[in-house]
């Protein structure tokens, strides 16, 4: 996410890592670990209290995806009375956000109808997974921050939804020199799935050959995207934070 800052992704994780290399000097320190993931398993090896969550047996907090179609969906299958959690969140690469909270949530004792209650009424309005009703059309306003890893599960998950589909996409920021080849990597993936329209904003796109649209900035895209007159759609708008993707969508 932050690879302009740390030069790779292996200094991405070295500095993230030094919070793990903190709490192995304490007597009781606690981390929550996203079981499934190897590196976050051997990164955290030695810490005296490790609380697992993940979609596997393994884990204190076991859940997977009912559905997503756009708002998920979620099964606890272990660690939690209350089964079924129905989210205000968009995709199903918030399943990850959900487990932690019901493990945070277990491992403070909190009454297990009060996590389930307030993930389901939690709803976001912070261009996070933000679910927006305009008219006839659906609009997904994923606007806070953008990297390679959540643009490319944005898009699979978005590719999933049925119907027409609008691809609005900003730049991925703080990419140093891996910027211009992330981002073909990004319209090359974009190419492997069928969309109504393709938008792109932001100069990290300008010098990469590609068949969509194309824009400076979030204003001039704001130009395009009211002249269009798009009914019963689903769109998705996503970028990094300095890109202000939600002008697009505004009056």
């Amino acid at each position: 996410a932050h690879l302009e800052g740390f030069g790779s992704e292996e200094g991405v994780r070295k500095a993230k890592g030094e919070l793990f290399d903190f709490l192995r000097t304490l007597t009781h320190g606690y981390a929550f670990v996203m079981w499934d993931y190897d590196y976050l398993r051997q990164m955290s090896k030695g810490i005296s209290g490790i609380i697992k969550y993940g979609t596997k047996g393994d884990a204190h907090v076991v859940g997977k995806v009912l559905k997503s179609d756009p708002l998920l969906e979620v099964e606890i299958v272990q660690g939690l009375n209350e089964k079924k959690i129905k989210t205000q969140l968009v995709g199903e690469y918030n399943l990850p956000n959900v487990l932690a909270a019901v493990t945070i949530g277990k491992f403070f004792e909190v009454d297990d109808s009060k996590i389930s209650s307030a993930i389901e009424n939690y709803t976001p309005s912070n261009s996070r997974s933000q679910l927006i009703q305009k008219g006839d059309n659906k609009i997904i306003l994923d606007a806070y921050n953008a990297n390679p890893s959540s643009m490319k599960l944005a898009i699979e998950n978005f590719s999933t939804m049925p119907g027409d589909k609008v691809l609005i996409l900003g730049s991925m920021a703080e990419l140093g020199k891996e910027s211009e080849k992330e981002h073909a990597v990004l319209i090359e993936q974009i190419k492997n799935f069928k969309w109504k329209d393709v938008a792109l904003v932001g100069t990290e796109f300008q010098n990469i050959s590609h068949p969509f649209h194309q824009f400076k900035d979030s204003v001039e895209a704001k130009a395009w995207f009211h002249q269009q007159k798009f009914e019963n759609i689903s769109i998705l708008i996503k970028g990094s934070r300095s890109t202000q993707m939600e002008k697009v969508w505004e009056k």
